[in-house]
């Protein structure tokens, strides 16, 4: 029988939260080994997103998303600062295309304060155009905390703060099996050198593979495993200037926040992600779902010049809720009393705004397991 290797904690899944967890045990005094199946950390969903720091207006006030989005942001900010890492507060507006989202806006901006979110207000036609001439609405609310971030900067940064802290971050290792022992989990880790380990502490922060994750562990109660659903949005590249300085958000649609206009740190503009439910994860972008992103963003940018959209990437958001349910769900993040077993941790549904939450998140899991 091979040799079983005793560790004190082990994160399984190298996305930006997986890393926000490790860095925050492993500061905390955890001996921390984190798994990555990839070659490389964050090549998955924390590649594949719009890169934006959300300021947390929309989600339900008391929900798990409303929280860790607003106290995450503030602690993400401060952390950028002090580390360095690329970013810019530069606003968002959100745009009313009808007489009638001027209600909806009016509707956000309580849910905005209801948040924690005091510094948004609207702004009426004349003064949308006055800021962002191109941009045509009847009325628009303006986030001026939310902003953009170099994700994989960040990434580095947590990685950085993980090693610093002794711990460890070993990519090419899937977890292929798991057993939840008395009080420890067994993995069976693959890979080129494969290893039985055994943990006193595993966080499943598999994103995408979350749920997969913890069907392979024999003991762990099914019914501690929630619904699974996957959203894939497609993002469109602009070919020439971006035509507003800020981010430019249409009223939401079930199951995402609408196709909206992000910016890089370059200035460079792309528009998504729409929404489509899938049973299987795939990343092709078809040209023709441009059809519908042209329609879309004329509603708010009307002089966007046929052919100028070229397809840029995909991402898949796991969910704990489908469309029969409005898209919505929130985060879910259990503790061992959650699991039902005092080794194991499991999130789920850790789709936006995890990487503007993911160091606040990273604090909830810590909270639940120390």
């Amino acid at each position: 029988m091979a040799d079983v290797l005793d560790l004190d904690c082990v994160i399984v899944g190298g996305g930006v939260v997986g890393l926000a967890v490790a860095r925050q045990l492993a500061m905390s005094g955890r001996d921390v080994v984190l798994l990555e199946a990839e070659p490389i950390t964050g090549s998955i969903t924390s590649a594949r997103n719009s890169e934006v720091i959300h300021a947390g207006l929309y989600y339900a006030t008391g929900s798990l998303k409303a929280e860790l989005s607003v106290a995450g942001k503030h602690k993400l900010y401060e952390y950028c600062r002090e580390r360095n890492v690329p970013h810019r507060p530069c606003g968002k507006l959100v745009v009313a295309s009808s007489k009638e989202e001027v209600a909806y806006l009016e509707k956000l901006s309580r849910q905005a304060a209801a948040n924690g979110v005091e510094d948004c207000y609207l702004i009426d036609a004349a003064e949308l155009a006055r800021r962002q001439p191109q941009i045509k609405g009847f009325a628009a609310l303006v986030s001026p905390s939310t902003g953009i971030i170099d994700s994989h900067g960040l990434m580095q940064a947590y990685i950085t703060d993980i090693e610093a802290n002794g711990g460890a971050i070993v990519c090419n290792s899937p977890v292929t099996a798991g057993e939840l022992t008395a009080d420890k989990v067994r993995l069976s880790v693959g890979g080129r050198d494969p290893v039985e380990i055994e943990a006193r502490l595993v966080v499943n922060a598999a994103g995408l593979n979350a749920w997969a994750m913890s069907e392979r562990l024999l003991g762990l109660d099914a019914a501690t495993i929630p619904p699974r659903y996957y959203a894939k949005g497609c993002y469109f590249a602009l070919s020439g200037r971006a035509p507003a300085t800020q981010l430019i958000y249409p009223v939401p649609e079930p199951g995402g926040l609408g196709v909206h206009l992000t910016l890089d740190l370059a200035g460079q503009a792309r528009f998504g992600p729409d929404v489509e439910w899938i049973d299987t994860i795939d990343y092709d972008v078809d040209p023709a779902r441009a059809d519908k992103f042209y329609s879309a963003i004329r509603r708010y940018w009307p002089d966007l010049a046929d052919g100028a959209l070229q397809p840029a990437y995909s991402g898949v958001r796991p969910k704990v809720a489908g469309p029969a349910a409005g898209g919505g769900g929130d985060f879910v993040i259990q503790g061992p009393e959650a699991t039902r077993h005092p080794a194991y941790a499991a999130l789920y549904g850790i789709e936006s705004p995890g990487l503007t939450a993911s160091l606040a998140i990273a604090q909830q899991v810590a909270r639940l397991t120390l």
